[in-house]
C-alpha cells in the first residue's frame, strides 16, 4: 500500500510539471485565467467573471460568438455570454479527473472571431473530504509462529483513500498494542505501506489466536476512517523467513504489448525443508489500477502483462512482490517497470475557427481557420508537422505550440475561382510516421469589381420601314462576371435627340432581356438611320456600368406611288398640247415628268401608254416619258387626242399613276380652240357623294319610322280614351271657354253666342251635345244614357229646342241668299234653313279630277311664265270658276263631326223653331231641364241615312 501511494505521489509531480510547462507556453496566447472551485459543485454553481478577468465586454463575446473548446474530454464549465460568467456545466468528481495528482486541473480555450481572439482558461478543482480510507479486505488473517523473535516485521495491506493533502490518510492505529505496534513505511512516490513489529515475544501455549483491529484515519473535516481485522494465528517455530535475490528489480516493456507478455521474473530463497521452506509470490501494497494490469506466478514469480498498457496514461509502474513461506515468514522486492513509447496515436486535427466564406477582396494575412494539432505519443513520435496543399493561395502558420492559422498568402478572384479546396495533412516523426488529413472548403464571396460587358462594342441592324409598332428589332446582351445580385444587368437607353425626335420616341428597350423594340413606325423618307446608346448596370454596390452603341438602318419599301409633276392635272380647267399638222416622224409633243420619294430600285419609273384615242399616232419613252409622234401627221387625225399614260416604278410589289394627256392636232391656237370647248370632261365624283345619299337614305328612313311610331301612338291613346269614357258613369261636365274677343266686328258670330264640342265616346248613338249661351247660368246635361230608345227621344227633342236657345246671329253676312255661290247658284229649301236639308253640292269627280291635272301643267310651267295676277295659274281658274266650287261657308255654320247647320235667316230660325217646338214638345218634366237640338247631318250622315233608306 505505501509502494502504491508513493507511485502516485510521483506520477502527480509529473503532470504538475507538465502544466507549468504549458503555462510558460501559454505566454504566446492573448491572454489566461485561472480559477480555483471545490469538487461536487451543483449545476449552474458560479466559477468567475471571465469578461471582467479578461478585459472583455460582453458585447465582445457575443458579438464574437464566443465559445469554449475543449480537447476531446467532458466540458465541465459553461460559458454565459449574457453575463459574461463560467458555470459548473456538470459535477466534477476530482478523484475521477485526477486522480492522486495535485493539484487537480483542467484546461480549455475561449475563442473569439471577428478578429480571432484566443484565451486558455485553467481550473483548479480543489479535494474536499468527500472519501473515507477504504482496505482492500474487511479481515486480515496472519500465522506467526511462536519461536518469532521480538523486532519481527509483519506487513500489512495499507488503506487507500481517495482524497490527496490534508483529506488523504494521515495516520494508523492498531488495537490492542499488547505484544506488536505499528510503523510506516513511505514511498519515493509519496505513498507507504503499513509494518507491524512483533514486540513481546508470541506463546502459543498461553494464547493461540490474537484478534487485532487496525484503524486508517484521514485529517479532514469532518474526520473520516476505515478498519480491518486482523486475526492472528500461533504456529510451531519456523526460524527462516524466505530472502528475495534482489531487493529492486527494473524491467521495460512496450506500450500495446498482449497480455501474457512476461517482463521479468522474481525469486526468493528460505533455508527451512519441507513446508516451511516453499515460497510463494503475490503482489501487495499496489493500486487497483495497477492489480489490473500485471499478474505473478504464484509459484515461480513470473510477471506478466494482464492489461492494456498505454504509455501516454502512465510511463513507470512499480509493483511490491511478497514473497512467503508456509511458516508466515515473508520478505518484499520492488519490481520498477518502464513502459517504452511506441507511435501508436494518429495526429488529430481539431478546427478551433473556420469561415467558409471570404470576401475576394480580403487582404493578403486574412485567417480563414484556426486549428488545433495533438499527438499523444512523446518525443518523436509525438513531434508533428503541419501543412497545406500547394496550388492554392493560402499559407498555413504556427501560432503557438499546437496551434495552427490559415491566411491568404495572395489576393483572391472569385471570377478566376470561385471556391477552394484545402487539404490539411498532419504527421508525426515517428519511426513509421502516422498522418491524417482534413479537407475545408472555402468560398470566395462575390465583390462587385467586374462592369458588365456587351457581346459587341457595337451593334448595326437594318430594319424595314412601314413596321409595326413593337416590333422586336433584335436583342444587346451583356455578362458581368460577378455572382447574384452583382452580375444581375439591367439595360437603358441613354436619352438623345434624334431629328428633334428623343431616342425614347424611337425605340425602348427591355430592362430585363435586352430586347430592343420599335416604338413607332419608321419611315425612310425622313430617317434613313439612327444611333444611340444602350447602357448595361449591374445591381451591385456601388453599381458599375458600360456602354454600347446601337445603329439602326432603316431599309427602304415600295411604299409611296410616282408622283406627276407635269403635265399638272387641274380639276377645272383643261391643258392641252399642241401638234401642227407638219410635225414630222418623232416630234417631241411634251414629256410627261415624275418622280417617286422612295430610293433605289424603288424609285426607277417607267412609263407607258396605257390609252390613246390613236395609238398609231404616239408613243413614250419608256425611261424618260418623252412622248413623240410615230408617224406624219395626216389631216385625217382628229383634232382631240386623249392619251392615258401610266408611270409605274421597280418596286415588289409596283405601284402606279396615271396622267391624262390632251393633244391637239391643229396648226392654229383658235383652231384648237373650237375644238376643245364643247369637250366635256369626265366629272369625277366626290368620294362623299356615297356618304351623303346614305346619311339621305337613313335620315328619311328616320323621319318615316318616326312619323308611323307618333301615329300609331296617337291613334292607341285616343282608342284607349274612347274606352275609357264609353265605359265611364259619370257625367259630363262641359268646359266653357272663355269668351272671343271682337274688336274689329269681323267675327261671324258675336261673341255671346259660343259653343263648345264635345264628342260622345261613341258617334254611333249620339253626335254631339250643346251647351246654353254663356248668358246662362248653368246648361243641364243629361250624361246618363239608359238605352238607345230614350236617347233618340232626346235628340228628337232637342232638335226644336236648338233653335229656341240660340239667338240670331250679327247682321254680318256679306251676301244675300242669291249671290252666295252654290252649285247652280239657287237657294235652299226650308229644311235648308232648319239646318235639316242637303249639303251644298260639291264638286263632281271629273270635276275634280280636271282640276288637279290642270293644277299639275301650270304649276310644271310656272317657273318660266310667271304672269302677274294669276300666280301662274290659267285662265280656267278664274275666280269666277273658283267661287262656282267652293261651298258658300258664310251661308251656314258647319260643326265639323256634327250634322248640325246654323243658318244665318232670322225668319227661318223662328220659323223652324216654332215648327220643331209643336213637332215635339218634351214632357213636363224634362222642361225644367232643356236638352241640346240635335245637330244637322252632315254629309257623312246624310250618306248613312241614305244608305238606310235604300234598304
Amino acid at each position: 500500500m505505501m509502494a502504491s501511494m508513493w507511485i502516485m505521489a510521483d506520477r502527480g509531480r509529473r503532470q504538475a510539471l507538465v502544466l507549468i510547462l504549458c503555462l510558460i507556453e501559454l505566454s504566446a496566447v492573448a491572454g489566461q485565467a485561472r480559477y480555483s472551485i471545490p469538487e461536487e459543485q451543483a449545476e449552474g454553481s458560479f466559477v468567475g467573471n471571465i469578461a471582467r478577468d479578461l478585459g472583455l465586454d460582453v458585447a465582445r463575446l457575443i458579438s464574437g460568438k464566443a465559445r469554449i473548446i475543449t480537447k476531446g474530454g467532458r466540458q465541465y464549465v459553461d460559458l454565459n455570454k449574457d453575463k459574461g460568467i463560467l458555470v459548473i456545466k456538470e459535477r466534477i468528481d476530482r478523484e475521477e479527473l485526477c486522480g492522486k495528482t495535485t493539484p487537480c486541473s483542467f484546461s480549455f480555450e475561449v475563442i473569439l472571431e471577428n478578429p480571432i481572439q484566443l484565451y486558455r482558461v485553467t481550473v483548479e478543482v480543489t479535494d474536499i473530504n468527500d472519501n473515507s480510507p477504504l482496505f482492500p479486505k474487511d479481515e486480515i488473517s496472519l500465522k506467526i509462529a511462536e519461536s518469532v523473535a521480538s523486532g519481527t516485521r509483519f506487513s500489512l495491506e495499507s488503506a487507500d483513500d481517495a482524497d490527496v493533502a490534508n483529506n488523504d490518510i494521515q495516520k494508523y492505529t492498531l488495537k490492542p498494542s499488547d505484544h506488536f505496534k505499528l510503523e510506516v513505511q513511505n514511498q519515493p512516490d509519496g505513498g507507504g505501506f503499513v509494518e507491524m513489529v512483533l514486540q513481546n515475544p508470541l506463546d502459543r501455549e498461553k494464547e493461540e489466536t490474537h484478534s487485532l483491529v487496525l484503524i486508517a484515519s484521514d485529517g479532514g473535516e469532518p474526520r473520516r476512517s476505515g478498519t480491518v481485522h486482523i486475526h492472528i494465528t500461533v504456529l510451531d517455530a519456523n526460524d527462516n523467513a524466505p530472502v528475495c535475490s534482489q531487493a529492486v528489480y527494473k524491467a521495460e516493456v512496450k506500450e500495446n504489448s498482449p497480455e501474457g507478455t512476461v517482463i521479468t521474473t522474481v525469486s526468493a530463497n528460505d533455508p527451512d525443508k519441507g513446508v516451511n521452506g516453499e515460497v510463494t509470490y503475490s503482489i501487495a501494497h499496489v493500486a487497483k489500477e495497477t492489480k489490473q494490469l500485471f499478474e505473478v506466478n504464484v509459484q515461480t514469480g513470473e510477471i506478466k502483462v494482464a492489461g492494456k498498457l498505454d504509455f501516454e496514461k502512465s510511463k513507470t509502474y512499480q509493483l511490491n512482490v511478497q514473497a512467503s513461506d508456509h511458516g508466515g515468514y515473508s520478505d518484499t522486492c520492488k519490481v520498477i517497470i518502464q513502459i517504452t513509447d511506441e507511435n501508436d496515436n494518429v495526429p488529430t486535427i481539431q478546427l478551433m475557427s473556420f469561415s467558409n466564406s471570404i470576401s475576394e477582396d480580403s487582404p493578403p494575412g486574412t485567417t480563414i481557420a484556426v486549428l488545433n494539432v495533438d499527438d499523444e505519443d512523446s518525443d518523436g513520435n509525438g513531434a508533428v508537422k503541419c501543412s497545406i496543399n500547394s496550388d492554392v493561395p493560402f499559407k498555413i502558420e504556427s501560432s503557438l505550440t499546437g496551434y495552427y492559422t490559415i491566411v491568404t498568402e495572395d489576393f483572391l478572384d472569385r471570377e478566376s475561382i470561385p471556391e477552394y479546396n484545402l487539404t490539411i495533412t498532419v504527421s508525426d516523426q515517428g519511426s513509421s510516421p502516422l498522418s491524417s488529413s482534413k479537407n475545408i472548403n472555402v468560398k470566395v464571396s462575390d465583390v462587385n469589381d467586374s462592369p458588365p460587358k456587351f457581346d459587341h462594342s457595337e451593334y448595326t441592324k437594318a430594319v424595314a420601314e412601314n413596321n409595326s409598332p413593337g416590333l422586336s428589332v433584335f436583342t444587346v446582351s451583356a455578362n458581368d462576371a460577378d455572382w447574384g445580385q452583382n452580375a444581375r444587368v439591367s439595360y437603358f437607353l441613354q436619352e438623345r435627340d434624334i431629328n428633334g425626335l428623343a431616342v425614347s420616341s424611337l425605340v425602348s428597350v427591355n430592362s430585363d432581356t435586352g430586347v430592343i423594340h420599335a416604338v413607332r413606325s419608321f419611315d425612310y423618307e425622313q430617317i434613313k438611320w439612327f444611333e444611340f446608346n444602350v447602357t448595361a448596370r449591374d445591381a451591385g454596390s456601388p453599381p458599375l456600368s458600360s456602354v454600347a452603341t446601337v445603329k439602326i438602318i432603316v431599309q427602304d419599301q415600295n411604299d409611296n406611288a410616282p408622283q406627276v409633276l407635269y403635265p399638272v392635272q387641274t380639276g377645272g380647267s383643261l391643258v392641252a398640247e399642241m401638234v401642227p399638222r407638219s410635225a414630222e416622224v418623232g416630234y417631241l409633243v411634251t414629256k410627261v415628268v415624275a418622280v417617286d420619294v422612295d430610293s433605289g430600285q424603288n424609285a426607277w419609273l417607267s412609263y407607258k401608254l396605257q390609252k390613246a384615242t390613236d395609238r398609231a399616232l404616239f408613243e413614250v419613252g419608256l425611261q424618260n416619258g418623252e412622248i413623240r409622234t410615230i408617224r406624219q401627221v395626216t389631216d385625217k387625225d382628229a383634232v382631240k387626242q386623249r392619251l392615258t399614260v401610266i408611270v409605274e416604278d421597280n418596286g415588289q410589289p409596283s405601284r402606279s399613276a396615271t396622267v391624262i394627256v390632251n393633244v391637239a392636232v391643229a396648226d392654229s391656237f383658235p383652231e384648237a380652240l373650237s375644238e376643245f370647248t364643247d369637250l366635256t370632261q369626265d366629272k369625277e365624283y366626290n368620294d362623299n357623294l356615297t356618304f351623303y345619299l346614305v346619311l339621305a337614305l337613313a335620315v328619311v328612313s328616320f323621319l318615316f319610322i318616326t312619323c308611323l311610331v307618333v301615329i300609331i301612338s296617337v291613334r292607341i291613346y285616343r282608342w284607349r280614351q274612347s274606352r275609357i269614357l264609353y265605359h265611364s258613369s259619370l257625367p259630363v261636365i262641359p268646359y266653357y271657354p272663355p269668351r272671343y274677343s271682337d274688336t274689329l266686328g269681323s267675327a261671324t258670330l258675336p261673341h255671346v253666342y259660343n259653343y263648345e264640342v264635345c264628342r260622345t265616346t261613341d258617334s254611333r248613338k249620339s253626335d254631339m251635345k250643346y251647351m246654353q249661351p254663356m248668358s246662362q247660368s248653368l246648361v243641364s246635361v243629361d250624361g246618363a244614357v239608359d238605352d238607345v230608345p230614350q236617347v233618340d227621344k232626346q235628340l228628337s227633342g232637342n232638335r226644336s229646342q236648338m233653335s229656341t236657345l240660340q239667338k240670331p246671329p250679327n247682321n254680318d253676312w256679306r251676301f244675300t241668299q242669291g249671290q252666295r255661290p252654290g252649285p247652280s247658284g239657287a237657294t235652299g229649301g226650308p229644311e235648308v234653313a232648319m239646318g235639316t236639308g242637303p249639303w251644298p253640292q260639291p264638286p263632281t269627280e271629273a270635276e275634280q279630277l280636271q282640276a288637279l291635272m290642270a293644277a299639275a301643267n301650270e304649276v310644271s310651267e310656272a317657273t318660266a311664265t310667271l304672269g302677274p295676277g294669276t300666280m301662274g295659274l290659267s285662265t280656267r281658274y278664274s275666280p269666277q270658276f273658283t267661287l262656282q266650287h267652293v261651298p258658300d261657308y258664310r251661308q251656314n255654320v258647319y260643326i265639323p263631326g256634327s250634322t248640325a247647320t246654323l243658318t244665318s235667316n232670322p225668319q227661318q230660325q223662328q220659323a223652324t223653331a216654332q215648327q220643331a217646338t209643336q213637332q215635339a214638345l218634351p214632357p213636363p218634366q224634362a222642361s225644367a231641364q232643356p236638352e241640346p237640338p240635335k245637330a244637322a247631318q252632315t254629309p257623312a250622315s246624310k250618306k248613312k241615312s241614305t244608305k238606310k233608306e235604300k234598304k
